[in-house]
């Protein structure tokens, strides 16, 4: 059995292996964001050349109104469409999601690790906490960072590699780990998250019509959701120690990347506590602040302090304060910064390392962009949910075809709301009438959407995550990472489609008031 184990292992290892290495194989992936811009643009124009289209009942995202529409294929080779390519394409660049987020961040985050302050938190804490509780405390770090919209994906991810550092491990496997949990497990949680009542609007919308006083409340998937964060860790965990690790073996810049990890010195550990002092009070006067009803930090119509509010709204620049203060202090004290203009010279050092993701979101903006304008995404989800319904298999089995719908469209459209805009009215009907739940469809949907977020180039923060991984293997490419996270994909997908038809076997609720089938 154990020889068993080890042949199932091995095979298993050499085909990510060969992922990796045909992956890596690909142009440069600035090229290669270039030529899938092209191809793009050209199958743009031979489908809409065919008259490509595809005729769905959808949700208009921001009316919320049921509309039937036929979506048919744009030309990015027509006068509109180069008029379009030409006038958006600093507009695309400039307005792409995650460039602001990781460029502000890293004004904060980057004087952290440049003072020595992010490596001396290291140091203590790596002489306070076991050393078998770092895996599963990272994944879990990643699945709670998703409560404050994304960033997660710019502190955390890098943050894990370095953890992983610290405790003589692979920095790419710390990365993986944390990047498991900010994206695989983008759905669990413990606490309800900003997604929770944009889902459930679309889900009510959508269930509307079929009962006009359904309503599909933001904690309809609470009890599943927090169950699901157990079983995430746990997977992350195995996955991470049993199979990313072992395969990434040793770090063949252990000893250069390793120099800053000794002991502190006595005037580093008086730097820490100070700054540790400073940023306690800054995060002490910061709850303080949000707690009066009429708080500046609130939402001012609605009083609350998560829906579009101020500070979530305004986290990206709270964080990136909260990183550069004690920072600043710490290197004062450490003395790192001997003035003003030692700190200037770390906001441009920290500037200077993102030049190449700079460049990697320029393409990767144009072609994300230029692909949803195609609606070629939009045409794929219409067409795959016509022959889902086709099928005419119920129960778990139904279930569990739609996950794997749901993950396979998640690989060519990378919005969850977009894409439930266009699947909700479709499946919740049609489940209903069946008599599922719309909270269970729901459910289902929210499981697909996250497991392939670790594997599809047009998720917003894969080319930054792909920039992360070459400070540790100057040859990372898009193969390098897909093969790293393929395993998390996998094993989530399978888990978490187990749980679910274990949930649906025990006919518990998927949350407060939110049955798993219609009466």
């Amino acid at each position: 059995m154990s020889s068993a184990k080890k042949t199932k292992r091995s095979l298993f290892s050499r085909f990510l292996n060969g992922v990796e290495k045909a992956g890596n194989k690909l142009p440069h992936p600035i090229a290669l964001f270039g030529i899938f811009t092209l191809a793009i643009i050209l199958i743009s124009a031979l489908c809409a050349w065919l008259g490509v289209s595809a005729t769905g009942e959808m949700i208009d995202s921001k009316t919320l109104e049921l509309k039937e529409q036929t979506v048919t294929a744009v030309n990015l080779l027509s006068k509109d469409g180069i008029v379009y390519m030409l006038t958006n394409m600093v507009k695309n660049f400039t307005d792409f999601a995650p460039l602001g987020v990781v460029l502000v961040t890293m004004l904060g985050v980057g004087c952290a690790e440049g003072s020595g302050y992010l490596s001396a938190l290291l140091k203590k804490m790596v002489s306070v906490t076991p050393r078998g509780i770092v895996t599963p405390m990272l994944v879990f770090l990643g699945v709670m960072s998703n409560i404050a919209t994304d960033i997660g994906y710019v502190i955390l991810i890098p943050v894990g590699a370095l953890v992983f550092m610290a405790y003589d491990r692979h920095p790419l496997a710390g990365l993986a780990a944390a990047f498991a949990g900010v994206s695989g497990g983008f759905s669990a949680n413990l606490l309800i998250g900003a997604l929770d009542p944009l889902l459930a609007g679309i889900s009510t919308e959508a269930a509307h019509i079929v009962d006009a006083n359904y309503t599909v409340n933001a904690t309809a998937n609470w009890f599943f959701m927090i169950v699901s964060t157990l079983v995430i860790v746990i997977i992350g965990t195995l996955v991470t120690d049993k199979i990313v690790e072992p395969r990434l073996g040793k770090f063949e810049k252990w000893e250069q990347e390793h120099e800053s990890l000794g002991t502190l010195t006595r005037r580093e550990s008086k730097g820490m506590k100070i700054a540790t002092l400073v940023l306690a009070v800054m995060g002490v006067a910061l709850v303080a602040a949000a707690i009066p009803q009429n708080s500046l930090l609130r939402n001012a119509q609605t009083g609350s302090l998560t829906n579009s509010s101020p500070l979530i709204n305004g986290l990206i620049p709270l964080i990136a304060i909260l990183f550069f203060v004690p920072s600043v202090v710490y290197g004062r004290v450490a003395g790192v910064y001997k003035g003003e203009r030692d700190v200037c010279r770390q906001l441009e050092k920290n500037m200077a390392t993102m030049g190449s993701y700079i460049a990697l979101v320029f393409i990767a903006a144009q072609f994300i962009n230029f692909f949803n304008y195609s609606k070629l995404g939009t045409i794929l989800a219409i067409s795959g949910a016509e022959f889902l319904k086709s099928t005419g298999v119920s129960g778990p089995v139904l279930m569990v075809l739609f996950i794997l719908f749901a993950a396979l469209i998640n690989l060519v459209m990378g919005s969850s709301t977009a894409k439930w805009t266009i699947l909700a009215p479709i499946f919740v009907p049609m489940f209903m009438l069946l008599g599922y739940s719309p909270e269970l469809t729901q459910v289902a949907y929210r499981i697909g959407d996250s497991c392939t977020n670790l594997i599809t180039p047009l998720m917003s923060y894969f080319a930054m995550v792909v920039v992360f991984a070459k400070k540790y293997d100057e040859k990372a490419g898009i193969g390098t990472l897909i093969s790293t996270m393929l395993p998390y994909s996998l094993f989530f997908l399978l888990g978490w489609a187990v749980l679910l038809v274990i949930w649906m076997l025990t006919g518990l609720p998927l949350g407060p008031g939110a049955t798993l089938m219609l009466n």
